[in-house]
C-alpha cells in the first residue's frame, strides 16, 4: 500500500505557557494541549482532520521526553573517532564532563585523539571497534557495559565513501560501503539496544547526510547506503520510543572530514580501484577535481562534534538534524514540516500510534 505523503502539513496548536527545559528542550509542560493536523490523506485530493490530544500528565516515556546527560556524567560510545566527526564528537562529549569510549578500526591512529584528550585531562578511552565486523560487537559492547555500567548515548559515525556509477559500481565495492554505512551501525544498534531497553532510556545517533535525502550522479553506494541508513532509523524510530529510546539522524553538508582522502590520494584524481574502460571514468573524474576545489569552503567538523552533544542532551522530538546552513536549507525544501508532526500524522494514518503508546496491539 502507497501514501502520498502531504508537504506541508497545516497545523495549529493551542498551549499552555511554556517552560523552558535542559538545553532549550520543551517541557512537557510547554508541550501542545492540543494539535489539529490538516493532512490530505491517500489522495492530494481527500482531506481529513486529525485530532491529536497530549495529556499534560502523560509519563514522560509516552512522550518521548528522555535527557540521558540531564543530571550526570553519561557513557558515550561513538564510532570512528580516529578523524572527523568522531574525533569532534569524542572530545565534544568529554569536555563536557562525560566518559567516552572512542571505537575505531584501527588503535594505532589514534595519537590525535589521544594527545588532545590527555592536554586537557579528558575522559576518553580508545577502543578497538571495526564496523565492518559485527561479530566483535557483542563482546567489545559487553566490556564497555562491565566497566562503566551502562551506555547512554551511541553515535554510529563511522564511514566510507566510494566514487563511481550504478552501472559500474563493482560488487565488491558496492558490499564493502553497504556493510560500513548501513549494516555496521544497524547492527551494532541491535547490541546496543536491549541494554538501553532494559534502563528505559538511551539515545542513537546516525551519522548520514544529504547523500541520504537526495541522490546525486557518481555518488551511487554512498548514497545507496544513506537512504537505507535513513530509512532503518526512521523504523526505528517508531519501534523503540516506548521504551524511552531516542533516535537522531544527522544532516550533514561538506566537512573536512577526510573521508575523501581516505578514498583517494592527494596526487591522484581517480581512485585505484576505478575502472579504465568506464564510460562514466571522464564524468567522475570531472566530479572528483569540483569537489577537491571545493574542500577548502568545507565545515569545520568541529561543528557536527558539538551537534552530538546537542542532541543528546534533546528530548528526542526531532529526528533529523541539519548540521549546517547547506543541510539546514536542503532540509526545509524536502520537509516542509518539523518531525514531531510528521510523526503523529504517519502513526494516524498508518493505525499504529498503539505501538509508540506502549500498547500490546491496537484498540
Amino acid at each position: 500500500m502507497s501514501l502520498i505523503y502531504p508537504i506541508p502539513l497545516h497545523v495549529t496548536t493551542r498551549r499552555r505557557a511554556s517552560r523552558r527545559g535542559f538545553a532549550g528542550a520543551h517541557d512537557p509542560l510547554g508541550a501542545p494541549e492540543k494539535i489539529f493536523v490538516h493532512a490530505p490523506l491517500f489522495t492530494p485530493t481527500k482531506l481529513k482532520t486529525l485530532q491529536i490530544v497530549e495529556t499534560m500528565d502523560e509519563n514522560r516515556r509516552q512522550i518521548g521526553m528522555h535527557y540521558p546527560m540531564e543530571t550526570q556524567m553519561a557513557v558515550i560510545v561513538i564510532t570512528g573517532s580516529n578523524s572527523g566527526f568522531g574525533l569532534q564528537g569524542a572530545l565534544a562529549f568529554a569536555r563536557d564532563g562525560n566518559s567516552v569510549y572512542a571505537g575505531m578500526r584501527d588503535v594505532s591512529k589514534a595519537e590525535a585523539l589521544q594527545s588532545a584528550a590527555d592536554a586537557e585531562s579528558l575522559s576518553i578511552r580508545v577502543i578497538p571497534l571495526d564496523v565492518s565486523q559485527p561479530e566483535t560487537f557483542e563482546p567489545t559492547i559487553s566490556k564497555v557495559i562491565e566497566e562503566a555500567g551502562s551506555i547512554d548515548v551511541l553515535v554510529n559515525n563511522a564511514g566510507v565513501w566510494r566514487a563511481g556509477t550504478a552501472e559500474d559500481t563493482s560488487e565488491e565495492s558496492l558490499r564493502m560501503v553497504m556493510e560500513t554505512n548501513f549494516f555496521g551501525p544497524v547492527l551494532l544498534s541491535q547490541v546496543v539496544l536491549p541494554h538501553m531497553r532494559a534502563r528505559g532510556k538511551g539515545y542513537v545517533i546516525m551519522v548520514s547526510s544529504l547523500s541520504g535525502l537526495a541522490g546525486l550522479p557518481g555518488d551511487f553506494s554512498y548514497t545507496a547506503s544513506k537512504f537505507a541508513l535513513e530509512g532503518a532509523t526512521e523504523v526505528m524510530r517508531h519501534e523503540i520510543d516506548r521504551w524511552g529510546i531516542n533516535v537522531a539522524l544527522v544532516e550533514a553538508g561538506m566537512y573536512a572530514t577526510g573521508i575523501l582522502s581516505a578514498s583517494v590520494s592527494a596526487d591522484t584524481i581517480l581512485p585505484d580501484y576505478y575502472s579504465d574502460d568506464s564510460p562514466y571514468r571522464t564524468l567522475i573524474e570531472a566530479k572528483l577535481a569540483e569537489i577537491r576545489t571545493r574542500l577548502p569552503e568545507a565545515f569545520d567538523p568541529q561543528v557536527v562534534g558539538e551537534l552530538f552533544v546537542e542532541i543528546a542532551k534533546s528530548d528526542g522530538r526531532r529526528l533529523r538534524w541539519p548540521a549546517d546552513p547547506v543541510a539546514e536549507k536542503v532540509l526545509a525544501t524536502m520537509f516542509g514540516h518539523d518531525d514531531a508532526e510528521r510523526d503523529e500524522f504517519l502513526r494516524d494514518v498508518s493505525g499504529t500510534q498503539w505501538w509508540s503508546d506502549g500498547k500490546v496491539g491496537p484498540d
